[in-house]
């Protein structure tokens, strides 16, 4: 009667190479979907951040609002408010500074 039992048992489907198939999928989707657009924005903040110049207004990552006064290879002197700081470049927040320079849309009354 065991013996019966053991020979209605399903089989273990599938070979080696369908999970293999399966395992690289995973690791394809997982590289679209999470490393592929941090190297995209990665790269989109590199070029922003060598292509400020003199007079640029930007926000730092703190909240600091200022205007480009002197760039240097790896850090910046702002003028805010009338005080001088030095900066990192890698201090500049992208998006704030893009969207503080962005002229205003009217608003439709």
């Amino acid at each position: 009667m065991m013996h019966l039992l053991l020979m209605a048992a399903p089989q273990q489907g599938g070979s080696g190479a369908s999970n293999l198939i399966m395992i690289v999928m995973i690791l394809v989707v997982f590289y679209f979907f999470m490393f592929y657009p941090q190297q995209k924005k990665a790269k989109a903040q590199k070029k922003f951040r060598e292509n400020l110049s003199v007079g640029d207004k930007v926000i730092t990552i703190g909240g600091v609002h200022g205007e480009i006064e002197k760039l240097e290879d790896a850090t910046f002197v702002i003028n805010s408010m009338g005080t001088r700081l030095r900066l990192d470049k890698t201090s500049i927040s992208m998006e704030a500074s893009q969207a503080l320079n962005q002229p205003k849309k009217e608003e439709k009354k």
